[in-house]
């Protein structure tokens, strides 16, 4: 690959690429030798197959491009269509299902696939290499335990340090604010740090994995590391620095149409794909970007500005992680690892959202006229006072020249960019074999010289799925040593074999037959884009029974498509519903933990105080610019200020008498999602008119008392005080829930299984 221009012109590491690999390695000392490389492995969340440079597109990425110039590109990586599942077979090279993870770890219908904790007798590839020697790091995203087991008092055991990681700084959740992120955790606790004017997540993770390495190298010269950085970026809500959007502004007025065909090009050239494949027609629901209005086109351009600048900060994160490996002479004898742990997202919708809380609102019943997009400036879109997503005619452009998208089983959800890139151990060049994401393990495995832990805590340890690559890796030629494949997601089911692939895309509430399977040949069709069933009955009858034995065998069913069981919780939950006292001083609730205290029914909180003239500042708050409400005393008044997914409802003040008083807050769960509001302090009283409910994943922030920490619920109040601390006597904040509302998916839940119980 030919570095391009602005890579050559970087003064860092892609500058300096040739005389780097070219040059005469360091002369390691024989014990680092003989105790393998450090292995490095940047998963970046919902990052479409052509959006870095060295897979056809645009966006600056000098360092991946430098990466991929001395290293391999795997262009027929495969991955599952969602991150959760992702991981869990990333790190333990068993298949999603028997990792416990089917699916996001944000539901709990109780079946063996949903456990959303990584068994006991499957050994993650921090501890393998841990029990080599290693030391093992993990900055950023998480997203493998639970929600309901998230919060500070839970069972840490699939936590990152109890699943092999040394020291870890990250989101334990699928997904944050890079401006203001909901919560932190540093090792086995919750990180209190206020966050500055200008904090970005991204800059914070690399400054915190490069800090790792650099104290691992202060006190061991020679220790072999593995370093897991798992970047929250790209997924939403998208968030960008404005020296990074400035990079960007007017570069995508051409449109996805323009940008997409550029793309598909640009691959064609680098021989990604054979001269002859096909590029699909645009997905059903993407319009031609000439019919758009010039309004939308300009608004829809702002938002994939705001996702080309996130990525450029994620290419400066790994030029940064580059970097540190070169001042320490350890970038040659490093293998790194570049991928994406499923296709880019359609989440955004096909209008996109300057709301993402209230687009990513995915609850049975939910009002067709539900808002889910809240007008904004154009100038603030990707800065912290917004939460943005991109409409899904980018989502096709990122994932080119594939269809379809994150969630689907078609190559637009399941094939994403790979590249690994190692100049002591391996030479450069294409490789256009299939590979599965639980072949990264096995492989890694195999490269640093490390047999995988045949023990966790005495239990054996369960058999693989995955298989090593190298020989893929070493050579162009060999045949791939991963020759079949079944997929599975909400009920979207896929299966590969030797170049042919079935796959559905399955309507929740319908049957799951044979009449939804399609047939493509995939060797000779990489983009999917005719469908061979009618010519070929035999070979999808084949394969169909293949991905019915393969489903058996890996604990697939039942299946589910979002029925009322994915709102199924286990009993031992319902103890999070109870009352609860917060004092002065409580680090900031988790966020599954404080929504268990509002969310679908009505509630009361209540701040006991002590005031005199003067004293101001915020009695308890919950959320963030996503969405939330927070409670302040200010002028000798109770301030309710209600914050619905971006469109901001504010209460008459109320007095607060001075000395011992209680400012209280209730909320009335009304039909149609919506919450009346009465704020009262003994003094008075004012109501607000019925609002939408804060649901889905808002409020995202947790409950903080006695100021606003994590993203500002009121930006106004955010630019004029801060935290904004409350100067009086703050004795305690109560909640307690009330009566959960008809509608609450997991009262539904209960009364299907019931009814499931009773039919049985």
């Amino acid at each position: 690959m030919t570095i391009p221009p602005h890579a050559r012109g970087y003064d860092g590491f892609a500058g300096r690429v040739g005389r780097t690999f070219a040059a005469s390695r360091p002369a390691w000392p024989a014990e680092r030798r003989s105790r393998g490389p450090n292995v490095v492995v940047v998963l970046v969340d919902d990052l479409g197959y052509a959006d870095i440079g060295p897979f056809g597109g645009e966006v600056a990425t000098p360092n991946l491009d430098a990466l991929a110039a001395g290293g391999l590109r795997l262009t027929n990586y495969h991955t599952t269509p969602l991150c959760s599942p992702s991981r869990a077979a990333l790190l333990t090279g068993l298949n999603p299902h028997r990792a416990g993870f089917a699916f996001p770890a944000n539901a709990d219908p109780g079946y063996p696939a949903y456990s959303f904790q990584l068994p006991d007798d499957a050994p993650s590839l921090a501890e393998s290499l841990r029990d080599a020697g290693y030391a093992t790091f993990a900055v950023g995203k998480w997203h493998l335990t639970r929600d309901a087991a998230s919060h500070d008092a839970a069972d840490r055991s699939s936590w990152p340090v109890q699943r092999g990681f040394d020291r870890y700084f990250g989101s334990l959740e699928g997904l944050t604010n890079l401006h203001h992120p909901h919560r932190l955790v540093w090792d086995n606790s919750p990180y209190d740090g206020d966050y500055p004017d200008g904090y970005f997540l991204t800059d914070d993770l690399t400054d915190r994995a490069v800090r790792m390495i650099d104290t691992l190298r202060a006190n061991d010269p020679d220790k072999p590391f593995f370093l897991y950085f798992a970047h929250h970026a790209m997924h939403g809500p998208l968030g960008a620095k404005p020296e990074d959007l400035a990079r960007y502004r007017g570069r995508y007025d051409e449109g996805w149409d323009v940008i997409r065909s550029r793309r598909f090009a640009k691959q064609l050239a680098e021989g990604l794909f054979p001269p002859d494949t096909v590029l699909p027609p645009r997905n059903p629901d993407v319009s031609p970007w000439d019919e758009l209005s010039p309004q939308r086109q300009e608004l829809f351009a702002r938002y994939m500005e705001v996702y080309a600048a996130s990525l450029s900060n994620v290419d400066d994160s790994v030029g940064r992680i580059v970097e540190a490996l070169r001042r320490h002479g350890e970038l040659d004898d490093t293998v790194i690892v570049f991928t994406s742990d499923n296709g880019a997202t359609a989440e955004g919708g096909v209008e996109g959202t300057r709301s993402y809380f209230s687009q990513f609102v995915h609850v049975p019943g939910v009002p067709g006229d539900w808002e889910r997009d809240v007008a904004r400036e154009l100038d603030l879109l990707g800065g912290p006072q917004t939460t943005i997503h991109y409409p899904r005619g980018w989502a096709q452009a990122s994932n080119t020249p594939f269809r379809l998208y994150k969630f689907d089983t078609y190559a637009g959800g399941v094939r994403t960019p790979f590249i690994v890139h190692w100049p002591a151990g391996l030479e450069p060049g294409l490789r256009h074999q299939y590979v599965y994401v639980t072949d990264v393990a096995p492989t890694l495995l195999d490269l640093a010289g490390v047999p995988r832990a045949e023990h966790r805590h005495g239990v054996p340890a369960a058999e693989q799925d995955g298989v090593s690559a190298v020989p893929v890796l070493r050579s162009p030629d060999a045949p791939s040593p991963h020759t079949t494949q079944y997929t599975e997601t909400g009920g979207n089911r896929g299966y590969y074999a030797d170049g042919w692939k079935i796959v559905t895309r399955h309507r929740p509430g319908t049957p799951y037959d044979d009449s939804e399977w399609e047939l493509y040949h995939v060797a000779e069709d990489p983009t999917e884009t005719t469908d061979v069933a009618a010519g070929h009955p035999a070979k999808l009858a084949e394969l169909a029974a293949a991905w019915e034995a393969a489903a058996w065998h890996n604990a697939v069913f039942p299946l589910t498509d979002h029925s009322p069981a994915a709102s199924l919780r286990r009993p031992s939950d319902e103890r999070l519903e109870r009352p609860v006292d917060l004092y002065p001083g409580t680090p900031l609730l988790e966020r599954y933990r404080s929504a268990q205290l509002v969310q679908f029914r009505s509630f009361t909180a209540f701040a006991d105080v002590e005031t005199t003239a003067g004293d101001r500042g915020v009695l308890f708050a919950h959320g963030d610019q996503g969405g939330g409400y927070v409670v302040h005393v200010d002028d000798g008044h109770a301030h309710l200020t209600y914050n619905a997914y971006g469109d901001i409802h504010r209460t008459t003040p109320v007095p607060v008498p001075e000395g011992e008083a209680r400012v209280v807050l209730r909320a009335e769960a009304l039909p149609g999602f919506r919450w009346k509001f009465v704020l009262e302090t003994g003094s008075g009283a004012a109501a607000l008119d019925p609002v939408p409910q804060l649901i889905g994943l808002a409020p995202f922030t947790g409950i903080s008392v006695g100021a606003d920490r994590g993203g500002p619920v009121d930006w106004e109040s955010h630019v004029r005080d801060g935290t904004f601390p409350f100067t009086g006597t703050l004795h305690r904040v109560r909640y307690e829930p009330g009566e959960q509302a008809d509608y609450d998916p997991k009262l539904v839940a209960r009364l299907w299984a019931e009814a499931e119980r009773v039919y049985d």
